[in-house]
């Protein structure tokens, strides 16, 4: 009987935060765009731009989690960061596990910093986690071998 592969679900995956491994309910922006420069000199033959690849543009990743009252490390690195200890900078590592919890993917942001946080919505007829969201600004995201 032959195996079937199927598309990995996107729900298995773990972050790598400078070392330690930390839980998230979401990440979003693993985007790697390059742009694009046109150019055309003025004796050229055709009636067209030539295109040729530029520099790499680096969006910004977002990491949802729920709030927890005993984040030592994660508040940590936040409030070094907000008093400009700039060489507080870390390497974060998203990888995507498959059913034996082993990476299949993975990308490497490089020397990331947080940009934004967002508190969790207060609501007091809510019947859900209470979720965090932070927006870190990267100098580079490469897929990684695994």
């Amino acid at each position: 009987m032959a195996t079937q592969d199927y598309p990995l679900p996107r729900f298995h995956f773990q972050v790598d935060w400078g070392g330690a491994k930390i839980s998230f309910t979401e990440v979003t922006g693993l985007v790697m765009e390059r742009e694009k420069i046109e150019y055309r000199h003025s004796d050229s033959k055709d009636f067209n731009k030539i295109a040729m690849p530029g520099l790499v543009k680096n969006n910004n990743i977002t990491l949802k989690r729920g709030k927890f009252e005993r984040d030592f490390d994660y508040n940590t690195w936040l409030e070094d960061v907000a008093n400009e200890r700039v060489d507080k900078r870390r390497d974060v590592i998203i990888r995507l596990l498959n059913e034996k919890h082993e990476p299949v993917a993975a990308w490497a942001a490089a020397r990331c910093f947080p940009v934004k946080v967002t508190a969790p919505d207060l609501k007091s007829d809510a019947n859900e986690a209470a979720i965090e969201s932070l927006e870190i600004a990267h100098e580079g995201l490469k897929l990684m071998k695994v």
